[in-house]
């Protein structure tokens, strides 16, 4: 999915399956296959592909639509009965806990009904069920949109988890969304222990500030490690050239956790609406539109460090 020109209200419906190893893209020619902008997905189960709410060219939706890569069709899920779901879901994250559980974040419906503050749901999913069902939790976080959702271990001798949000609005500070103990998750992330190696040398260079990036949104985010890498967006902050090819980097392994900014000389790498994506100790940046937030990029570009 996604837009494929800046100003177009006309999500595609299209699937591409990007292979690193060869460098190559290709059209899946998958059945089913709904149109979608503003989405966000998580794999399920080593076989599903979720798409979690997203505009569809009329309106926000908060379903649930799964890609199977083993039969190579799309699946409309089916909500259960006691499904309390957002009023509609776009510029959302969708962060995965397991493979039955989903964190959704960030404020409902259009511009004329949206609350003053955003929504956390829990996300149950059966896979073998094709159902899922939506839960409200109690808390409120700041409204956002466009925001990235990392989530991090927290630091010490029992290390547990904890949801960061940064961005999506113009006044609020990143924050937490959540809280896990020790032993609560156990998702194992991607080891990138190159990658992991030259964002620690990174940080040492540069200078740490307990302040995150301001005003950012449609910008990207990978946790590497101990480290949650951001790139990219739309700053609220200027009037002009408000596209962005920054990068910075939140490091947990200080006490308080740290963030560390490095601008990039290159406008050429401005991006917005893109995604970044760990993939054998690299990561990957995706699609997005360039300088002018109107053209999108059909390159495939790593993160490379000069130091």
């Amino acid at each position: 999915g996604g837009l494929l020109a800046g100003g177009t209200r006309q999500p595609s419906s299209d699937t591409v399956v990007f292979d690193p190893a060869r460098g190559q893209a290709v059209r899946l020619g998958s059945r089913g296959s709904p149109p979608r902008s503003h989405h966000d997905a998580a794999p399920v189960g080593g076989r599903w592909l979720c798409v979690v709410g997203g505009w569809d060219g009329s309106r926000r939706l908060a379903t649930v639509t799964a890609l199977d890569t083993e039969r190579g069709v799309w699946e409309a899920w089916t909500a259960t009965p006691g499904d309390c779901p957002p009023a509609g879901l776009s510029s959302h994250t969708c962060t995965r806990i397991s493979d039955q559980e989903l964190q959704v974040a960030g404020r409902e419906g259009g511009i004329h009904t949206q609350r003053r503050y955003g929504s956390i749901y829990t996300l149950r999913l059966d896979p073998s069920a094709r159902t899922y069902c939506y839960k409200q939790e109690g808390c409120h976080i700041a409204s956002r949109s466009g925001h990235c959702a990392a989530l991090l271990q927290t630091p010490g001798p029992h290390p547990g988890h904890q949801l960061l949000l940064v961005g999506g609005c113009n006044l609020a500070e990143p924050e937490v969304a959540g809280h896990w103990s020790h032993g609560k998750i156990k998702e194992e992330p991607p080891v990138a222990p190159h990658l992991v190696e030259q964002l620690a040398r990174l940080v040492s260079s540069g200078q740490g500030s307990q302040k995150g990036p301001h005003g950012l949104r449609h910008h990207s985010c990978s946790v590497v490690g101990p480290f949650a890498v951001l790139f990219g967006g739309e700053t609220l902050t200027r009037a002009r050239d408000t596209i962005c090819n920054d990068l910075y980097i939140y490091d947990t392994r200080t006490s308080p956790p740290l963030w560390f900014h490095f601008p990039c000389a290159d406008r050429g790498m401005k991006r917005v609406g893109h995604r970044t994506c760990l993939w054998n100790d690299q990561l990957y940046l995706v699609g997005g539109f360039g300088e002018d937030g109107r053209t999108a990029s059909p390159q495939v570009c790593i993160l490379d460090f000069l130091i």
